[in-house]
């Protein structure tokens, strides 16, 4: 039930430098303070004079300059863009990007570009168009002589970091000044930015407080094709933004044919195809379906480095667990083979979203050398999720192997369940998987299902995002951005009228919107939040119950990925680890008792060592740090008190678990007769404790985190809570006369029974 989304950061705005402010669109909230217009306070001189003799940009003519003109600045000798001498490896990059296939056609780029206001460009993953296309527009562009920027969006934050790096290195410039990158409650740009990486999320968060996002001179939205949430709603808003601002222009780039949609969207606007670079692929298909697609990988990759000719390989799974999994089993049996001589080294690398940055980038490391000379070569194989399709491309990569599976998010509006589960991809996936194989030389493709399969079984395109999320957020942001008509706001394929219906209702449980549909003092407080709206609300609730600094770690801890760690090979050791930890009420408890524990002394004396002995995860932890860093400065930017009850006080974990209640008072089930079985209140929805749960009291009544559906329904993160704050603390979505006849109903009743009684008693005794 929980969405974890990509959403604009809170940046401290100390910033010492000042720019020329530029124009009013922070929707009420005071320029001076809005940390995502820092650089509107800008007094510190105009960027508009020659800072050295190199800067032959200034004699460039904006929107009207040739490939030739940029090709000569490119050759330097010194940087167009910082005056500095160019490094050999600025050189020898530079030979390698002027083969990409989008170089031949820089000219027609830029003709189309300078005739209008919006163009769509399709090149095939692996054409040079995320690296090369923002950095042929600021040769043209010019954005920082107009005190300006360049936006290029990303889907996912990984591709967002490694790309924003890769053209750092292009541009010879270092990382957070001339080209950064942004994305959620990470940001690293500065005054002398003037090419944005970004994720799609945090894009859509600063249109929030600038409706006409004035910083920038043009905005290329990158990989289209996937269709992701934020991209839609950016594609929706762009769309009458472009209308307001002539000077604003815009690139829609695709790595897929079905670009005809995005030019009718964008008022036919003119289309530019790139081919890219690619040799012919072999595919292979299984003659029977596979048992297990994770035991078929491990064997194909097997098969493929202890018989093919050298070439790396790239595996698609799933997810993080699966990965790291396979990476173990992978490496293990590959250093077997190495030892009977049956094959070279075989280097494996993992690539998920959530990998920190450093690590992400030894994908690209060459491959090992044979383990003696003359003996068989080695390789390198990479095990990604589905972000290897299209958003990254790695060179070398001859062999791929594809199971025919990623993880997709899918909603039920009528439990309101959402939740990743693991789904057949399609076509265009598939097609886009093989393709992977043919960068640098003919390739192979084995696909771990059948022909008939891949025909029949296969849907053609991947269904837009917007059809298969809830909605609450999109329509708080949405709300926020003043888009006050939401059934005809311009979305290029528009959701399911019960999703939207969900969303408002949802909201207005919330109090997020009114009765009307309008934005409440609450829900615009909300928006501010990086965080689904139920998270959002209970932390800006939290101080009504005294415990606004626990309520803080917690939502940072339920923001990044689970800090328990639990290994194949050492699960009961991991678990009684755990148990140190637990807390009888919960598994939120618990979580906030590893966070104290980790922020202890005895911890921070060597945290890397403390995690790895208490089987949590560092990076995770670490990341919470960082969360609750960001999100303690938008509470005292919005003035939130941060408190806390004694902690010897009896009333302490209580508190904190009606601050819960607070936030997620429609995530409750009860206790069926039976004792095992749960009912979510109101879906009615019949479920299981999730075995990770520590809650060791026998709870009536519990609030959960998500929803998680695997062979059978099971509730995961869950804390014990009363059906009288229920009652208390959400009286609307508690209204009795609203509930269907059954358990939840009675229980319910005898509980307003009990508080009326007591009431009364309380009112006799006076």
């Amino acid at each position: 039930m929980t969405i974890k989304r990509d959403t604009y950061e809170d940046d401290d705005s100390s910033s010492s430098n000042k720019r020329v402010k530029v124009e009013n669109g922070s929707n009420g909230v005071k320029k001076e303070e809005n940390p995502y217009l820092a650089h509107w306070n800008d007094e510190s001189g105009s960027k508009n004079e020659p800072s050295n003799s190199a800067d032959l940009l200034y004699s460039f003519k904006r929107h009207g300059t040739t490939a030739k003109q940029a090709h000569d600045a490119e050759d330097g000798p010194l940087n167009p863009f910082t005056g500095k001498s160019l490094s050999s490896n600025y050189m020898s990059i530079l030979k390698k990007r002027r083969d990409l296939p989008v170089h031949q056609q820089r000219d027609d780029f830029l003709s189309l570009y300078q005739s209008s206001q919006i163009l769509v460009f399709v090149g095939e993953t692996g054409s040079g168009k995320t690296t090369q296309i923002p950095q042929f527009v600021l040769f043209d562009d010019l954005p920082h002589l107009n005190n300006k920027m360049v936006a290029c969006t990303q889907p996912r934050r990984v591709a967002a970091m490694s790309v924003a790096q890769r053209v750092a290195e292009e541009m010879d410039v270092n990382l957070g000044e001339e080209v950064g990158y942004s994305i959620r409650f990470e940001d690293k740009t500065g005054p002398n930015t003037m090419l944005k990486y970004m994720t799609d999320g945090m894009l859509l968060r600063e249109a929030m407080h600038d409706n006409n996002l004035s910083r920038y001179s043009t905005i290329i939205l990158d990989e289209a094709h996937e269709r992701t949430l934020a991209t839609d709603i950016l594609m929706g808003l762009l769309k009458e933004v472009v209308l307001r601002r002539k000077d604003l222009k815009l690139i829609i780039m695709s790595a897929t044919l079905d670009a005809t949609k995005f030019q009718r969207y964008f008022h036919d606007a003119p289309l530019l195809a790139v081919p890219g670079r690619t040799h012919a692929v072999e595919i292979f298909y299984t003659p029977e379906p596979e048992r297990d697609y994770v035991e078929a990988s491990l064997r194909t990759v097997l098969q493929i480095h202890a018989t093919e000719k050298e070439g790396d390989i790239l595996l698609f799974l799933t997810g993080e667990e699966e990965i790291e999994d396979t990476c173990r089993k992978l490496t293990m049996e590959a250093q077997e083979l190495l030892r009977d001589g049956a094959a070279g080294p075989l280097q494996v690398y993992p690539l998920y979203g959530t990998l920190p940055p450093a690590q992400q980038q030894k994908i690209f490391n060459p491959a090992p050398p044979p383990a003696t000379p003359g003996g068989p070569p080695g390789r390198k194989c990479i095990i990604s999720t589905n972000i290897a399709e299209t958003s990254l491309t790695i060179d070398g990569i001859v062999y791929v192997v594809d199971p025919g599976f990623s993880k997709q998010k899918v909603y039920n509006p009528r439990i309101r369940v959402e939740s990743l589960l693991v789904s057949p991809i399609s076509k265009a996936s598939a097609q886009q998987r093989a393709g992977r194989a043919g960068r640098t030389r003919p390739g192979k493709c084995f696909r771990l299902y059948t022909e008939a399969a891949f025909k029949k079984e296969l849907i053609e395109q991947t269904y837009p995002e917007v059809l298969r999320s809830n909605l609450a957020s999109t329509v708080l942001e949405l709300k926020k951005l003043g888009v006050e008509d939401l059934v005809h706001f311009d979305l290029m394929d528009p959701p399911a009228p019960e999703t939207l219906m969900r969303a408002l209702e949802e909201l207005n449980y919330l109090a997020c919107l009114d009765d009307e549909g309008d934005l409440t003092t609450l829900g615009r407080l909300a928006s501010e939040f990086p965080l689904d709206p139920a998270l959002a609300v209970m932390l800006i609730t939290s101080p009504e119950f005294y415990c606004s600094n626990e309520i803080l770690s917690l939502t940072a801890l339920l923001s990044v990925p689970q800090i328990f760690v639990r290994p194949a090979n050492n699960r009961k050791a991991a678990d009684e680890m755990k148990e140190l930890f637990a807390h009888p009420d919960g598994d939120h408890l618990t979580m906030l008792n590893v966070y104290h524990a980790f922020k202890g002394a005895e911890a921070q004396a060597n945290p890397k060592q403390w995690c790895h002995d208490h089987f949590l995860s560092f990076r995770a932890l670490q990341q919470a740090d960082n969360v609750r860093l960001q999100l303690k400065r938008i509470m005292e930017r919005e003035e939130l008190e941060l408190m806390s009850t004694p902690f010897e006080n009896k009333k302490y974990y209580e508190n904190i678990r009606r601050a819960l209640v607070a936030g997620f008072f429609m995530q409750v089930a009860k206790r069926d007769g039976t004792g095992k079985t749960y009912t979510t209140v109101k879906d009615e929805q019949s479920v299981l404790l999730h075995p990770s749960t520590v809650l060791a009291q026998d709870s009536e009544w519990v609030v959960y985190n998500e929803f998680v559906l695997t062979t059978k329904n099971y509730i995961r993160t869950v804390t014990g809570v009363k059906a009288e704050w229920l009652l208390d603390i959400a009286p609307v979505y508690y209204d009795l006369d609203e509930f269907k006849k059954g358990d939840v109903k009675t229980a319910l009743q005898r509980t307003a029974m009990k508080i009326k009684r007591t009431n009364e008693m309380k009112a006799g005794r006076r």
